[in-house]
C-alpha cells in the first residue's frame, strides 16, 4: 500500500547484527530476550527456538557472570543443530569486562549497561540525595557530592580499562554492541551530576560511544530505557540530538522497560514507542512485559503495523457501529477477517452503512459495506464492483472478487508468521 503520508526515517549508520541489519532503512527489527537460566541450556535452547518461530528476529540472553557466558557457546551449537541459525544478543551488566570477552565468541550482539559495567563508589557519595538534610537544595547536595575533576579523569580512564577489551573481542569477532542504558542504573558518579535524569542517561551513553569512536569501533546501537514514559521519550530526543553534534548517527533500540503486563503494559509500551517511530527514531523495539515473552511479539508487530512501518497480517477498517448499521458489524468483521486474515498485505474495510463507509474506506483495497433491505456492496479501492448482494452471500462473494482480482489463495492450515513478513 502507498501511503500519501509517510514518515521519514531518521538515517543512522547501519549496525549489522550477524545476518540481520538495523538502520540505513532496513524495516525495524522486532527482539525479545528469554526467561529461562541460561546455565539451563535445554530450556534455554527451546525458548530460543519457540521465540523465533514466534516472530522474534533477535534474542536476548542473560549473562551476569563468566559462567553463563561459557554456556552460550553450548546453547548456540544446540539451537544450529536443532533448529537453525538465530540471531542471538547477550545481557552484560556488572564488571563485566570478561563476560562480555566471552560472549562475543559465540553471540551477534553484546549488550553492556554503562551505569553497572565499571562499578565504584565513593564513600558518602553513595548515600541517596533525596535522604539528605531537607534544608539543603538539590543543588547544594550536588555540590557537596561533586566529583573533583581528578576523580573523573580517573573513573573514565578506569571504563576505559574495562572497555577496551570488549571492544577489541566485538571487533576480532565482527560483533555488534549495544550501548544499553537504564534510568535506574545510572552511574553514581553521573547521578550526583545530572540527577536522575534523561540527560544523565544521554551522558553515561555518550561516554561509552565517545571511548567507541576512540578505538575504531562502530558497529553500534544504543538503548535509553525508563519504566516512565516521558523520561524514555525525552531521554532517546536527547539522544538523537546530542549524538548530532558529535556527528555520529547511531541507531536505536526502543522500548519501556518494567511495563509490567495486561492491557496496560502494552498501552505504556505503544505510547513510548509509537512516539518515537512517528518521529522517525528507532530501528528495532522490544516490548517488555511480564509475561511469556512470546507474547511481546504480537504487541510489536502491531504498533509497527499501525505506523505503516512493517506488514504482518491484513489491515481491516471498520466502523464503530451505529443506529445506522445494516448488519451485526462485529459478527460481520469476524467473518471476514476469519476468512481473509491469510492475504498478508491486504487493507479490507468492514463499513455498517453507506453513509460514512465509502469515505472513510477510501485508502482500503477492498470495502464491504452494509445498503438498504438486507444487501451488500463490494468496492474495489472506491469502485462499486458488485451490489445487490444478500447478506448471507457476502463473504462468499468477496472471496470471488478476489479471485478475479487474482488475489486469492488459498489458507496454510498453519500459517507461520515468519514466512509472512514483509516491508512497506
Amino acid at each position: 500500500m502507498n501511503l500519501d503520508i509517510t514518515y521519514p526515517r531518521r538515517h543512522t549508520t547501519p549496525c549489522r547484527i550477524g545476518p540481520l541489519t538495523i538502520g540505513s532503512g532496513h524495516p525495524v527489527m522486532v527482539q525479545s530476550m528469554i526467561t529461562e537460566e541460561t546455565r539451563n541450556i535445554d530450556a534455554c535452547v527451546d525458548q530460543i527456538i519457540d521465540l523465533h518461530r514466534s516472530g522474534c528476529e533477535l534474542v536476548r540472553v542473560t549473562t551476569p557472570t563468566l559462567g553463563e557466558a561459557e554456556c552460550l557457546e553450548a546453547i548456540r551449537a544446540k539451537i544450529n543443530e536443532q533448529y537453525q541459525y538465530v540471531p542471538l544478543t547477550a545481557d552484560v551488566h556488572h564488571q563485566g569486562t570478561d563476560i562480555a570477552v566471552e560472549a562475543a565468541k559465540h553471540v551477534d550482539e553484546v549488550r553492556v549497561n554503562p551505569g553497572l559495567f565499571v562499578f565504584r563508589r565513593h564513600g558518602k557519595r553513595g548515600a541517596d540525595m533525596r535522604g539528605r538534610s531537607e534544608d539543603a537544595t538539590v543543588d547544594q547536595l550536588r555540590e557537596e557530592l561533586a566529583y573533583s575533576q581528578q576523580e573523573e579523569k580517573e573513573e573514565i580512564q578506569a571504563i576505559e580499562d574495562s572497555f577496551v577489551p570488549v571492544i577489541e573481542a566485538c571487533k576480532k569477532h565482527d560483533r555488534a554492541m549495544r550501548i544499553g542504558v537504564n534510568h535506574g542504573s545510572l552511574s553514581e558518579r553521573l547521578l550526583v551530576t545530572y540527577g536522575d535524569t534523561p540527560d544523565g542517561m544521554v551522558a553515561s551513553a555518550m561516554e561509552y560511544l565517545r571511548l567507541c569512536g576512540k578505538h575504531g569501533y562502530t558497529n553500534l546501537n544504543i538503548s535509553a530505557k525508563a519504566s516512565r514514559v516521558q523520561i524514555m521519550v525525552a531521554a532517546n530526543r536527547l539522544m538523537v540530538r546530542e549524538m548530532e553534534k558529535e556527528g555520529m548517527a547511531y541507531s536505536l533500540h526502543l522500548g519501556v522497560t518494567e511495563a509490567g503486563d495486561g492491557e496496560y503494559a502494552r498501552i505504556k509500551s505503544t505510547a513510548g514507542i509509537a512516539t518515537l517511530l512517528m518521529e522517525g527514531i528507532g530501528d528495532t523495539i522490544r516490548v517488555s512485559l511480564a509475561e511469556d515473552p512470546k507474547n511481546e511479539i504480537p504487541v510489536c508487530y502491531d504498533i509497527l503495523q499501525s505506523l505503516g512501518l512493517r506488514k504482518t497480517k491484513v489491515e481491516y477498517i471498520a466502523c464503530p457501529s451505529c443506529g445506522r448499521t445494516k448488519f451485526n458489524l462485529p459478527i460481520v468483521l469476524n467473518q471476514v477477517r476469519e476468512a481473509t486474515k491469510h492475504l498478508v498485505g491486504l487493507d479490507i474495510a468492514v463499513m455498517g452503512c453507506i453513509v460514512n463507509g465509502p469515505g472513510e474506506m477510501a485508502d482500503a483495497d477492498y470495502g464491504y459495506v452494509g445498503a438498504a433491505g438486507g444487501k451488500i456492496t463490494l468496492y474495489r479501492k472506491r469502485e462499486i464492483v458488485k451490489n445487490g448482494i444478500p447478506q448471507e452471500m457476502g463473504v462468499e462473494e468477496l472471496i470471488n472478487l478476489l479471485r478475479e482480482d487474482g488475489i486469492w489463495v488459498e489458507p496454510e492450515v498453519e500459517p507461520k508468521l515468519l514466512k509472512r513478513l514483509s516491508v512497506v
